[in-house]
C-alpha cells in the first residue's frame, strides 16, 4: 500500500461547514445513518427505568475510578507488570510514538497491523510509522476504508460511516482494482480476503484498549469483526495504546460499562467479540503474542484531571452516542471539526488535546438542545462543559492561572466592555429606565448591519414605546 497522504488539519471550521452543507450527498449519507444508529439505541434501552439506573450507575463507576486515578494507575501497572506485560508512561504524543518505534526497532519489524484505536489517531501512528519505513494497516474495515482514500475517520465508532455502498465499491475498483459492485456483503468479504494474509505477514499488531483493570491488570478490548482479536494474537508482539482515563477499579465494573457501551454505540445487547488480555503467551499455550506492552498516554488528559468540573470529560467510554443524536454533526458531519474526536464530545475533549486555541470555535459549534447530555450512558453534562469552554475562550488571557491551555483565544476587550455594560444597565433599575426610554425615542438611529448577525437576519429595533409604556398607557384607558 502507498504511503496515504497526510490530513491537513485544523482548518476553518466555519469554511468547512459551509462545505458540508452544502453536498447534498454527504448530507443523506450522515442523515441515513444517524437515523438508523438512533432507532436501534431506543430498542436497545426499551426498558427507561432501567437505562437510567444503568446510566447513573455508570456514571458512579467511572466517577469512583477518576477520583482515585493517581492509586488506580500505579495499582494496574503493578499488576500488570506482574503479570509479564510491559508497561510505558508517555506525557505526549511524541513520547507515545517514540516508545512504539523503539519496540519496532528492536524487533526489525517493517509491518505493523492495527485494531481500532482512537488514541492511536490522536499519535498520528501511521504517519509517524512509515516516515520510518514501517508499514501500517489498518484492520478495521472502515477503517481500511478511509485508509485507503487518505481520509481521517468522521465518527468514532463507525469511521467511515460517511460513504454509501456505492462510494466504497468505486473506490475497492480504483485502489484495489476489484470489480464494481455495491453488494455490501461481497465488500466486506473482499476486504477480509485482503485483509486475511497481512495478519499472519505483520511483525506487530496494535490495538486499542476499552477499559484498563486496575486490581487484575487485565486489557479489555470489544469488538465485532474478529479482527481486533487477530491484531492481538497472531503477530509475536502486540502493543496496546491507550489514554489513562480508561483505568477501573474492579473487574466487576466492567460488566455494566460494556452493557452501557455496546448498547449506546449500536445497539447491540454485546458485541460478538470481548477480549481480555492479562498476559503474554505462556508455555505450554498454542497461540498468543510472545511480548505485549500498553503505552498509558496522558496528552492533555492530567490538565481536565486537575479541574474538578472539566474532569467529568473524562467519564467518557467512546461510544458516540452524542454525536449520533447531535443536530449539529448530523448535518456537518466528523471531518468538519478537522480534528481526530468530532461532535459534542470532541468539543470538550480536543481543546483538553490541543490546546482551546487551536480549536477555539468547536465549544460554539453547538445548539445547547441538550440532547447529548440526554443520551450519555455516563451521564456526562456536556452542555454544561460546553458553556464552561466558551467561558475561557472569552476570559482575560491569565497566562500565569489558566485552567486550561489556549484559554482566553477569542477574548475581545470591546466585548468584554460591552456585556459589562449591559450587566450595569440591567441592574440598576433608574438606568434602565433611561436607556429605555431613548432607545424606545431614538430607535430610527438603530444600525442596520451588525455583523455576521444581519448576513441571514434583519437587524434588531426596539419598538415604539416599551411593554411597561403600552400597559400603563392600557390600563389608564380601560379606567
Amino acid at each position: 500500500m502507498s504511503q496515504p497522504a497526510r490530513i491537513p488539519l485544523r482548518d476553518e471550521f466555519n469554511s468547512r461547514a459551509h462545505d458540508a452543507l452544502g453536498d447534498a450527498q454527504l448530507r443523506r449519507n450522515f442523515r441515513g445513518a444517524m437515523d438508523s444508529l438512533m432507532e436501534k439505541r431506543a430498542a436497545a434501552f426499551s426498558d427507561a427505568d432501567e437505562r437510567e439506573r444503568l446510566r447513573t450507575l455508570g456514571n458512579h463507576i467511572r466517577a469512583r475510578a477518576l477520583s482515585r486515578l493517581p492509586d488506580l494507575l500505579e495499582q494496574l501497572e503493578s499488576n500488570l507488570t506482574a503479570n509479564g506485560i510491559q508497561v510505558h508512561w508517555a506525557e505526549t504524543t511524541e513520547q507515545a510514538n517514540r516508545i512504539v518505534l523503539d519496540i519496532a526497532e528492536r524487533r526489525q519489524a517493517r509491518q505493523v497491523i492495527k485494531g481500532k484505536s482512537m488514541v492511536s489517531e490522536e499519535m498520528d501512528m501511521n504517519h509517524v510509522l512509515a516516515d520510518h519505513g514501517i508499514e501500517c494497516l489498518e484492520s478495521d474495515m472502515g477503517e481500511y476504508i478511509i485508509q485507503l482514500d487518505h481520509e481521517k475517520p468522521s465518527h468514532i465508532i463507525m469511521p467511515a460511516i460517511h460513504k454509501n455502498a456505492d462510494q466504497v465499491a468505486r473506490l475497492f475498483e480504483r485502489e484495489l482494482g476489484e470489480p464494481y459492485t455495491r453488494d455490501v456483503n461481497q465488500l466486506i468479504q473482499t476486504g477480509r480476503r485482503i485483509l486475511r494474509q497481512k495478519f499472519f505477514d505483520a511483525d506487530i499488531g496494535v490495538s486499542g484498549v476499552n477499559f484498563a483493570v486496575a486490581e487484575t491488570g487485565t486489557l479489555v478490548l470489544v469488538e465485532n469483526e474478529g479482527n481486533g482479536r487477530m491484531s492481538t494474537t497472531v503477530p509475536k508482539v502486540h502493543i496496546a495504546v491507550t489514554g489513562i482515563e480508561k483505568v477501573v477499579a474492579h473487574l466487576r465494573d466492567v460488566v455494566p460499562l460494556l452493557s452501557l457501551l455496546t448498547r449506546s454505540a449500536l445497539g447491540q445487547p454485546i458485541t460478538t467479540y470481548i477480549n481480555m488480555i492479562s498476559r503474554p503467551r505462556q508455555a505450554g499455550e498454542r497461540d498468543g503474542p510472545e511480548e505485549v506492552h500498553l503505552v498509558l498516554l496522558d496528552n492533555g488528559r492530567s490538565q481536565a484531571f486537575a479541574d474538578s468540573e472539566l474532569r467529568q470529560t473524562l467519564n467518557c467510554i467512546r461510544c458516540g452516542a452524542c454525536m449520533n443524536h447531535c443536530p449539529v454533526y448530523t448535518r456537518v458531519g466528523g471531518h468538519t471539526y478537522g480534528e481526530v474526536y468530532p461532535g459534542p464530545i470532541g468539543a470538550i475533549i480536543t481543546p483538553h488535546l490541543v490546546g482551546l486555541d487551536k480549536v477555539p470555535d468547536h465549544p460554539s459549534a453547538s445548539s445547547l438542545c441538550g440532547a447529548c447530555g440526554e443520551v450519555c450512558p455516563v451521564r456526562i453534562p456536556i452542555p454544561s462543559l460546553l458553556r464552561r469552554l466558551r467561558e475561557e475562550n472569552v476570559s482575560r488571557p491569565d497566562p500565569g492561572h489558566a485552567v486550561m491551555r489556549g484559554q482566553g483565544s477569542k477574548y475581545s476587550a470591546l466585548e468584554s466592555t460591552v456585556w459589562t455594560l449591559w450587566r450595569t444597565l440591567y441592574t440598576r433599575p433608574l438606568l434602565y429606565r433611561l436607556f429605555r426610554f431613548f432607545a424606545t425615542r431614538l430607535r430610527a438611529l438603530t444600525p442596520s448591519r451588525l455583523g455576521p448577525w444581519t448576513e441571514h437576519r434583519g437587524a434588531p429595533k426596539p419598538a415604539a414605546r416599551s411593554l411597561h409604556e403600552l400597559a400603563r398607557k392600557h390600563l389608564e384607558q380601560s379606567r
